[in-house]
């Protein structure tokens, strides 16, 4: 893969890709309302990966914004938010959904799930994720409301608006375009899309 190819996650399924120290990673939101579920792991050692539990204590938000440095489960910076053209609303809280979400949501049958995507984009790459860590949201809006509940509402995010993130350490980043249509967190259309990244220089 070369530098700026735009590599197409695809509805409702997951890509991967390896980054080097120093790149910046171009997330785009294509079609405005798709919530991108979004891991990143030390490319030598896949045991140490972006935590949202590390992360934040560290920035002390729920919701990072420019500037803020995601940490591993070592405490150690993976990424950092360079720029945010989506409303810089996304997601630190809510774990992947797996087919055990959608069983409690009242699917009888496979539905797709971002803890599947994770594990097979991993597998295009040669690799074995050891854990399916709780990932960064990107675009998804869940909003701490004052009584402290929370709610899963329509993504903010415009179409072709866009997140970049720069890699702390070289790395493999991991995407899924979250293929959850039961409640709208992709939109009231409740149809998950495809999105978009590059990896820049």
């Amino acid at each position: 893969m070369s530098d700026q190819t735009l590599i197409t996650i695809p509805a409702r399924k997951g890509k991967a890709a390896r980054v080097k120290k120093g790149q910046i990673i171009k997330v785009i939101n294509t079609h405005g309302e798709q919530v991108v579920d979004t891991w990143a792991f030390n490319q030598d050692d896949l045991n140490e990966f972006m935590s949202m539990e590390h992360s934040r204590p560290h920035i002390l938000k729920v919701n990072p914004k420019v500037g803020d440095t995601m940490l591993t489960n070592k405490r150690r910076p993976i990424l950092t938010f360079v720029e945010d053209t989506a409303g810089a609303v996304h997601d630190t809280l809510m774990a992947a959904c797996d087919r055990y979400r959608y069983e409690l949501l009242g699917c009888k049958e496979h539905h797709d799930n971002c803890t599947d995507n994770l594990h097979a984009a991993m597998h295009e790459l040669g690799l074995h994720a050891p854990e399916t860590p709780s990932p960064l949201n990107l675009f998804m809006n869940i909003p701490v409301h004052d009584d402290d509940s929370l709610s899963f509402d329509p993504p903010v995010s415009t179409k072709g608006s866009y997140v970049l993130l720069r890699a702390e350490m070289d790395l493999v980043i991991a995407f899924s375009a979250c293929p959850q249509d039961i409640v709208p967190i992709n939109g009231k259309g409740l149809k998950p899309t495809e999105a978009h990244f590059q990896v820049l220089s």
